[in-house]
């Protein structure tokens, strides 16, 4: 059996994750992280009905505009702790969710944390790129462009710099 060709991207790239309604979201493509990353501006562990764990989250995907919030409502796969890299450990539950780069999809544990300040509301670390990329640090967008069009009317007021 041999293995699918490895496709190549650049250091940031533009993802969607259609279960969540998240129609894209700029990812750090992050090779010093282990774990991926998304994005919450809240969230609220809980357990239904039926006992499940689940978790209520909502973010804002695209950088620079809290005019676009996404609210999603996920089962838990985990509850871990994490270390940033500042050497701060953080309690973090984890989603198990299909995520779409170009023409790839693939299922990608990804911690809920607030990354407000940060320049990326989403990473995506080795685990998840594991035998699927190579990443090229000179590189931006290799297989994917701009999908803040995705969220329509909503971004006339965001400046085309973040998209």
């Amino acid at each position: 059996m041999s293995k699918p060709d490895i496709q190549t991207i650049g250091w940031r790239e533009w993802v969607s994750i259609p279960d969540l309604g998240i129609a894209g979201i700029k990812a750090k493509i992050d090779t010093g992280a282990r774990s991926s990353c998304l994005h919450t501006h809240d969230f609220e562990v809980y357990e239904n009905e039926a006992g499940e764990e689940r978790v209520r989250f909502h973010l804002h995907p695209l950088v620079r505009t809290n005019s676009i919030e996404v609210s999603c409502d996920w089962p838990v796969n985990n509850i871990r702790e994490v270390k940033d890299s500042g050497g701060h450990v953080e309690l973090r539950p984890f989603i198990l969710v299909a995520v779409q780069l170009g023409e790839n999809e693939w299922d990608v544990e990804l911690s809920l944390s607030n990354r407000e300040g940060m320049k990326f509301r989403m990473l995506l670390g080795r685990t998840a790129l594991k035998e699927r990329f190579i990443v090229d640090p000179t590189k931006s967008y290799r297989l994917s462009t701009s999908l803040a069009h995705k969220y329509g009317a909503e971004i006339a007021a965001i400046p085309s710099s973040t998209n």
